[in-house]
């Protein structure tokens, strides 16, 4: 059997019962704090090499790899570039803005390699890439995919499943997500009415990646 060399994408917007939980705002402007056994660091390039158990926070955001790439433009924008050990995965946590009265959200993911793109407010994950949305200590929804693209300015996700692999159980060529729906709670008596549009997720199809993460 031919596979198409053309990636199937799906597109997942995040929607809330209160609209759309972004990530921390506040996260941006925090400063960048980086442990590991070794650094490089170049002055003239804004470039940093940190090696060994690397854990990155930045606000609510964390980071964790063996190796971690970091650089700074101009602007003052903040790039990161994260590897893992050879066989297991890096990790990321960030917790998301919800309105007040509503429990924590946090966004949690795994892959290979993970970007951060500070300039664009987005993360990227790559190869053997999960994403899994916490309400609480709850999980709530879990994306996989060969290739994970988070917006944080708009909470939609980008979600590649890659091409097949013979003999090879790393990328099936399928997206998967497990969505729990909004609001199932029908007991509660002070439930608020439904809004519009409905508070489950939306799911549409788009032939290509995109590269507004760049």
């Amino acid at each position: 059997m031919k596979f198409s060399s053309k990636p199937y994408t799906l597109l997942l917007a995040l929607l809330l019962p209160c609209g759309v939980a972004l990530a921390e705002r506040a996260d941006r402007d925090k400063p960048m704090n980086v442990e590991s056994d070794a650094l490089r660091y170049d002055d003239n390039n804004q470039t940093s090499v940190f090696t060994g158990k690397v854990v990155l926070t930045k606000g609510t955001m964390l980071i964790r790899g063996a190796k971690m790439d970091i650089r700074q433009d101009a602007d003052g924008n903040q790039f990161g570039l994260v590897t893992a050990e050879s066989g297991k995965r890096a990790f990321f946590r960030q917790k998301r803005d919800t309105p007040a009265g509503e429990p924590d959200e946090f966004m949690e993911g795994e892959a290979e390699v993970i970007e951060y793109d500070g300039k664009a407010d987005a993360v990227t994950f790559q190869r053997r890439a999960v994403l899994r949305r916490y309400v609480g200590s709850k999980l709530n929804d879990e994306i996989t995919g060969n290739v994970i693209v988070y917006d944080n300015s708009t909470s939609i996700l980008k979600v590649d499943g890659g091409l097949p692999k013979a003999g090879s159980s790393a990328s099936s060529g399928r997206v998967r997500a497990v969505l729990t729906p909004r609001n199932t709670d029908s007991s509660r008596t002070d439930a608020p009415a439904p809004r519009t549009p409905a508070s489950s997720p939306v799911l549409r199809r788009s032939s290509t990646l995109g590269d507004g993460n760049k």
